[in-house]
């Protein structure tokens, strides 16, 4: 059991690794050499050139101008002087409001942190129960509701308390809910023109014997959208093409560094073995192979864009479809378009740049499936993932050293030794091991099919939360195998399992407060120091890169990464709501989390990160949505916890607080969410009126045509298809040639048959 001076050498470790890190990055960015790894995102804005210096070679490298290592904190200021609107033009509303939750955070915790410190740690801290007791115990348990005697009338406080801290958290997400919704709808009705507002994603077209995707896509929309239909996108099967240039990317690659590598050197040609990763097979000319390999891969392609465009198999029963303004794409994104409800399925398409293209090419009966079968491996994996954290963790600790190293118990009896295994290593060891985690959960989620980069970082963010709530905390707080957790549950009734994870949590506030420091403290200055990304860009920078474009490449500017950042923050406020009333001592370490985090963060999406995609703060509700389940599961918990102290009096007072925060929940989610899922009529009417005005002969055809291409097809010469310009004037009657047989949406004459197809007001009441 961790001490408080087990947590001070924990605690003087990780500022001494943050100083550290912070430092290096301080002084690092100031180099000539690494302004394309601190600050890329003004070089791809085009916004800043090269800062190396003429002159000296010297200085092309390092800094010498004394003055500005005096002023090597200015990084703080100039990350906190941008303000909020300058920020979401610079950086766009997805980082903006990201760093609201790091505001959010703050919000919350300082006044509970104050009104802890100030009413609860004196009520733990003047009894004498753990002192009187046969219990181990630390002086961080007499700051907790561990040292309150049962029954004691002290615990009305603790009501009090909880009834406080969730009226606050509630007022708090009440004004941000309200705060990001108005942003978001701001920023869609300032934004610049996109594809996306005018575009819809269609699936699941129904198959017609008579006519292809295209053609039955362009009809039924010509047919059911005439004033606003303007031009439509199918959905190719391209993903062996996709895989093919990308390989013929990595081939140029290689065939680029060998002709740098002897153009230094013409005396020696670069050769390379042809087998497993260039340890195997016969030895070759670099060159040659390299050069071959691209030519080849360039006919392959060639051949298989030719198959993909002239196979209607490639072609999936989905397309991008695109209207004439965004009034008609609200109507049709946000509307059941046929009797059948699973049939032209419409929802918005995400931009260009968020499109996931691989998964567009899954049938859409399969994604139910392919769900289901996601959520059977994810319950398997957090289950069997608590094994090897729960060995880990033994390991991490002193008994566990002794029982699998005996011979280990000279050293580790050393007071420093014991205080650094017991207050530092839990911690980087859990950290360690969930390294590899977001990649398993992100292939999970691309299975399930998710159409978009940002429904992808969404659903994964959803599945690393609950992994951490489940392996993180539930695995932590209460001791025991995997199987054997389950089990105990299973056997439990309901109301017994609040109580054993309620007595459990009082007793893990250290390992809690170490994971903090090692993950939030020194983990969030590690992230600006970016020691990765800058090994990595010298690395190219001095084996591959012959042109400034090169260079730009070769800059790794990152982003935000959703799937891993959320999450992580989401478990530090469910361990703040959690511990605010059971150990208070726990919420500073919190405080510095938040604040550090907010700093650091913000310099990065200034001067680093370049986002992907931009979904308009899409992911707040989810943001809402898990603070709102940490309050929930902390006054559970509390009443858990109060029950085994015999609190018969006051605990059910506690039983009409979740009660109360989940109806909240239901008020804002009905007040506030239709905002991140819908797109009012009048602000997309009134923004086409706007644009009308502003820009009368705008050609949104010649914009919208290849915006929704495949990105393997850009580039080439594409035979546009203009046959049905003539279909889309607004005045007058608009025919719609088909080659059905059926005449049931067809208020045209038929190709396939003489007779005359009804006028169009008797088509449309056939079809009502």
């Amino acid at each position: 059991m961790a001490t408080l001076g087990d947590i001070g050498v924990s605690a003087a470790i990780n500022i001494l690794s943050a100083f550290i890190f912070l430092l290096a990055f301080a002084i690092l960015r100031l180099q000539p050499l690494n302004d394309r790894v601190y600050f890329p995102k003004w070089y791809l804005k085009g916004l800043r050139n090269s800062v190396t210096q003429s002159g000296a070679f010297v200085k092309k490298i390092v800094n010498l101008d004394w003055r500005a290592y005096i002023r090597f904190l200015n990084w703080v200021p100039d990350a906190l002087k941008m303000p909020e609107l300058e920020l979401i033009d610079h950086a766009g509303l997805d980082s903006a409001v990201y760093l609201r939750i790091y505001l959010l955070g703050l919000k919350i915790f300082i006044p509970i942190t104050l009104l802890a410190f100030t009413v609860l740690v004196p009520v733990h801290w003047t009894n004498s129960t753990l002192r009187k007791s046969r219990f181990t115990y630390s002086d961080v348990d007499k700051l907790s509701i561990s040292n309150v005697p049962l029954g004691s009338q002290r615990f009305w406080t603790h009501i009090i308390m909880a009834y406080a801290i969730t009226v606050w958290t509630c007022y708090v997400l009440q004004r941000e809910y309200a705060k990001v919704a108005a942003m978001r709808l701001l920023f869609l009705a300032s934004e610049k023109r996109r594809p996306d507002q005018f575009t819809v994603l269609v699936r699941n077209v129904p198959p017609d014997t008579h006519e292809s995707v295209g053609e039955c896509v362009e009809h039924f929309f010509l047919v059911n959208h005439t004033e606003h239909y303007l031009t439509h996108q199918v959905v190719y099967n391209a993903n062996k093409l996709a895989k093919l240039v990308k390989e013929k990317k990595s081939k140029q690659n290689w065939l680029d560094y060998y002709q740098l590598k002897f153009s230094r050197n013409q005396s020696n040609r670069p050769m390379m073995k042809t087998g497993f990763l260039g340890f195997f097979g016969n030895k070759v000319d670099a060159i040659d192979y390299q050069t071959a390999e691209v030519e080849r891969l360039s006919k392959e392609i060639a051949e298989e864009r030719e198959r993909v465009k002239n196979d209607p198999k490639s072609i999936m029963p989905a397309a991008f479809v695109s209207f004439k303004t965004r009034w008609g794409a609200a109507v049709c994104a946000q509307t059941q378009q046929s009797r059948n409800p699973t049939l032209w399925l419409t929802e918005w398409a995400p931009e260009p740049r968020d499109v996931y293209w691989r998964n567009l090419a899954i049938p859409y009966v399969s994604l139910t499936i392919r769900r289901l079968i996601i959520g059977v491996a994810f319950f398997f994996l957090t289950f069997f993932f608590m094994i090897p954290i729960t060995f880990v963790q033994t390991l991490a600790t002193i008994e566990g050293i002794r029982k699998v190293a005996p011979f280990l118990k000279v050293i580790i009896d050393i007071p420093f030794i014991k205080s650094f295994i017991q207050g530092f290593l839990p911690g980087i060891a859990l950290k360690i091991f969930l390294i590899v985690l977001p990649r398993i959960l992100m292939l999970m989620s691309k299975f399930e099919g998710w159409e978009s980069i940002s429904a992808l970082e969404r659903r994964s963010a959803s599945k690393y939360y609950i992994f951490n709530f489940v392996n993180v905390f539930l695995g932590s707080i209460i001791a025991g195998a995997a199987f054997e957790q389950l089990k105990t549950f299973l056997h439990q009734s309901a109301n017994e399992i609040p109580k054993t994870i309620g007595v459990a949590i009082p007793m893990k506030a250290t390992f809690f407060i170490t994971y903090i420091m090692v993950d939030g403290w020194a983990g969030i200055a590690g992230e600006i120091l970016r020691l990765k990304p800058l090994i990595i860009f010298h690395l190219k920078n001095f084996f591959l890169v012959k042109t400034e474009n090169d260079r730009k490449k070769a800059m790794n500017a990152g982003s935000l990464g959703f799937n891993t950042g959320e999450p992580q923050i989401q478990l530090y406020f469910l361990l703040g709501l959690v511990y605010a009333v059971v150990t208070p001592f726990l919420l500073p370490f919190i405080l510095v989390f938040f604040g550090l985090a907010f700093i650091v963060f913000r310099h990065q999406i200034i001067n680093v990160y370049n986002q992907k995609y931009e979904s308009g703060a899409a992911f707040w509700p989810d943001v809402h949505g898990r603070v709102i389940f940490a309050l929930v599961f902390s006054q559970i918990s509390l009443l858990g916890l109060l029950s085994t102290k015999h609190a018969v009096q006051s605990a059910p007072f506690l039983i009409a607080l979740p009660v109360l925060t989940i109806s909240f929940h239901k008020f804002c989610k009905g007040r506030y969410e239709p905002a991140f899922t819908r797109y009012p009529l009048q602000e997309a009417r009134r923004k086409d009126t706007l644009e009308r005005a502003k820009e009368p002969n705008l050609n949104l055809k010649a914009y919208l045509q290849n915006a929704y291409l495949h990105p393997v097809f850009k580039g080439d010469d594409e035979d546009e298809d203009e046959e049905f310009d003539d279909k889309l004037e607004s005045n007058g009657t608009v025919l719609v040639p088909t080659k059905r047989q059926s005449r049931e949406n067809t208020p045209a004459p038929s190709r396939m048959s003489a007779n005359s197809s009804p006028s169009r007001p008797n088509a449309i009441d056939q079809i009502q």
